[in-house]
Parts: C-alpha cells; sequence; structure tokens
C-alpha cells in the first residue's frame, strides 16, 4: 500500500490543535498532535499482523493539556527534576517553578509540554514541531529555538531528533514521555510486560527523588533489568528507590555510554501478542516509570479509564539534577553550540 498522511484540525479554549497521522506502507501508523509535540498514538501489527493501539492517550486531543501524566509529550526545558528548583551558571542563581513537592519537574507547570508548537511536514514520512522558548520562560535563561522531528519509516522504525540552540548559556535535558503497554492501550496492567535494561547502574534518590549522585550497581537489587523479566516481577519489594515512588520512577545508566552514539537501552515485549519494542537513544540515562499515579488520567481513546500501573514510560534523557551534580554528564548549552539527541523506537514481533 502506499504511504498516507492525514491531517485533522480541533478548536480548544487555548488555540488550535493539529494532529497528523502518518500510515506506512505496512498499515502501521503514528498519530502526532501539535500539543506538547506529542505522540498520541502508534498502531502496529502482533504476531498474527493484528493492528492495536499501543500507547495511553486520550480521545479528546485537548485533555492533553496539563494532564497529570504529560502522556506522549516532550517535557522541556529541562524534563525529570531539578532539586527546589534552582541551580547556577557562571555564579548567577536561577530559580525554577517548585511543581513536584520540593522540586522542578518536566521544566514547570507549562514547560515545553503544556504548549502548542508550530508543525510542519517534511517529506512523506516525517513532521517537525518547533517553538521558541524566550529568555526568562519558566525561569530559565537564554532564548532557545528548539525542534522535535518524528520519522516514521516503513520498518515501523519511529526515530526523534530533538535539537536545540541558545543565545545565553542555559541547561537543556529533552525527552519523550510516551506510555507503552504492548498488549494495547487498553489492555489493562502493564506490569506483566518484560523489559530488559544494558544498563548495570542506576542513580538512587532521596525520597523526593533527587539523585544523590551515586551511581549505583543493581546488581542484587530489584532493578536489575539486565535479564529481561516481567516488570511487574519485584515491584512490590521492600526497597527505598520502589517504596519512594509507589513502584520504579527511577533512572538507569546507559552501559558503554559514548556521546552522539546510538545504544539499545532497553527492549520490551509482550509474550500474549508478541510485539516487542526496542528503544535505542544516544543519550546517557533513561527514567522507567511504571505509570505509578495513572488513576484519575482524562478519559482515555474510546472511553478506556487508565489505573495505575497500566503501562511504562520509558524516559532516554540526560540525568535528573544534573545542574546540580558536576559528576554527571553535562547539560549545559553554550551559545553557538548546539544540542541534539535522538531516541528510535523500533516495532517487531516474535514467536508464532
Amino acid at each position: 500500500m502506499n504511504r498516507k498522511t492525514t491531517i485533522e484540525r480541533f478548536k480548544s479554549d487555548f488555540g488550535e490543535i493539529v494532529t497528523v497521522e502518518m500510515i506506512n506502507r505496512r498499515g502501521a501508523s503514528v498519530k502526532l498532535s501539535n500539543l506538547g509535540a506529542g505522540i498520541v498514538a502508534i498502531t502496529v501489527p502482533d504476531r498474527y499482523g493484528r493492528m492495536a493501539d499501543v500507547v495511553l492517550g486520550y480521545d479528546n486531543p485537548a485533555d492533553y493539556m496539563a494532564d497529570g501524566p504529560c502522556a506522549g509529550k516532550v517535557p522541556g526545558r529541562y524534563a525529570n527534576r531539578i532539586a527546589k528548583g534552582l541551580f547556577a551558571i557562571d555564579g548567577k542563581e536561577y530559580q525554577l517553578a517548585i511543581n513536584n513537592g520540593p522540586n522542578a519537574l518536566h521544566g514547570g507547570p507549562t514547560g515545553f509540554q503544556n504548549r502548542l508548537w508550530e508543525m510542519e511536514l517534511s517529506g512523506a514520512d516525517a513532521v517537525r514541531f518547533i517553538r521558541v522558548s524566550e529568555d526568562g520562560e519558566e525561569g530559565y535563561p537564554g532564548r532557545l529555538e528548539v525542534a522535535a522531528t518524528y520519522r516514521w519509516s516503513d520498518d515501523n522504525e519511529l526515530i526523534l531528533t530533538l535539537e536545540a540552540q541558545s543565545d545565553k548559556a542555559t541547561m537543556v535535558n529533552l525527552t519523550n514521555h510516551t506510555y507503552f503497554n504492548l498488549a494495547g492501550h487498553d489492555a489493562g496492567t502493564g506490569l506483566k510486560q518484560t523489559l530488559k535494561l544494558n544498563a548495570s547502574r542506576y542513580l538512587p534518590t532521596d525520597e523526593t527523588l533527587i539523585p544523590t549522585g551515586e551511581m549505583a550497581q543493581v546488581e542484587g537489587t530489584p532493578m536489575d533489568f539486565r535479564s529481561a523479566h516481567e516488570i511487574g516481577r519485584d515491584i512490590k519489594a521492600d526497597f527505598p528507590a520502589l517504596n519512594y515512588g509507589k513502584g520504579y520512577d527511577n533512572c538507569w545508566v546507559v552501559d558503554n555510554y559514548e556521546p552522539g552514539q546510538l545504544r539499545t537501552v532497553a527492549e520490551l515485549s509482550d509474550a500474549e501478542s508478541g510485539r516487542r519494542l526496542e528503544v535505542q537513544t544516544d543519550q546517557p540515562a533513561a527514567q522507567v516509570y511504571t505509570g505509578n499515579w495513572l488513576d484519575g488520567s482524562p478519559k482515555g481513546k474510546g472511553g478506556c479509564e487508565y489505573h495505575d500501573y497500566d503501562a511504562v514510560a520509558i524516559e532516554c534523557q540526560d540525568m535528573p539534577d544534573a545542574p546540580n551534580k558536576p559528576e554527571f554528564p553535562s547539560t549545559r548549552l553554550n551559545p553557538g553550540d548546539k544540542y541534539e539527541r535522538h531516541i528510535v523506537f523500533k516495532f517487531n514481533t516474535f514467536g508464532k
């Protein structure tokens, strides 16, 4: 079949929401929204060729605005947490909004995820979202030009390129916050999915989920996903990381990380459907969040109600609180430099 692209427009109280669906030659599709430069649907086949949408989302395009889960969107200017919302650049302190306990989360209450981006098609297989974050927006220094480009291949690979440039020294950490349930977005618990992480270390945190600065070995702990197993196997273990977050909401350090080099960081699979997702990135870390607080989300697609642990987010990124942790890779972006990161979501099937 030929590739097909469909654009829809919706009026809302905060402006026009635009969605674009790309269907590849295999009939698999990705649907994106200019609200938060987000992924709202990914429909891929199971081992028998039956299609299902495997990401959580909402029927009403406007419900993505200020949703608690940040479903499918690109949070920024700094994804994840910064301790007390405070950091310094060249001796000057910057105070951000406190919106997650005592800390700043995902760039602030509005961030990038709750804004309408400009959208442009890039050929038959890609969509580019762009926006300008003005100097001082959410407390961050520098006028930041940012872009998120999604490319959907005929091999069911979704390639996300994140780019940014600033006219002042600033901090940047971008990711994508899609929730996956490979059995189908409406299949119930996501804890039966099998996860493998190419990460022998993780970042222990305090009770507010701010890293201590240590990179601890996963061996002998419930954080060890070096061998694939069901996500829910150890999620109720009495372990600080799991107690603090009511499940997994932790950052793993990618093994053999080299700047600019793609690495496979995660493999997610569902035994019943035979769907498998391989996640590659050139980022140094990945936050795995098991949807511990999905109860009370907006009404899901098809009228579905989502509940805690119904899906998992694998957020490839720089490390949380890196601006205050000199032992972590730097997230500073200087004028004249270009921030560029990549995340690849590769879908396939296994078994018969």
